[in-house]
């Protein structure tokens, strides 16, 4: 088992949980976070700390169509050991539904 980041973090990119993660498992894009299915140890205290309320252990059926964007993109973006600051419109989009078009296959700049 796995964690995976879905859609609802897309346009939020709160990075809460990059901040707890043990192993620094999660990979930025421009406007969405991933984690990578071979670093992930498991652990789920990232689950939690998500304000967005978009990582799921990839056993939950609304992780399935992510698992693969995440082992994907986790391949390609840099990864991210430290929380940054989210987008300056994160609250407004947290709870907007089907953002899936929307996720940009950019990595994350500095």
């Amino acid at each position: 088992m796995t964690y995976v980041v879905t859609e609802n973090c897309i346009r939020c990119k709160f990075m809460d949980c990059v901040e707890v993660c043990p192993v620094d498992c999660f990979y930025a894009g421009e406007n969405f976070l991933v984690i990578s299915p071979d670093e992930c140890i498991d652990c789920g205290v990232c689950e939690p700390e998500c304000p967005a309320e978009a990582i799921f252990p990839d056993s939950d059926d609304r992780a399935t169509a992510w698992a693969e964007i995440n082992a994907k993109y986790a391949g390609v973006w840099p990864n991210i050991t430290r929380k940054g600051d989210a987008p300056a419109d994160a609250e407004e989009w947290k709870d907007k539904p089907n953002k899936a078009e929307l996720l940009s296959p950019e990595p994350h700049k500095n």
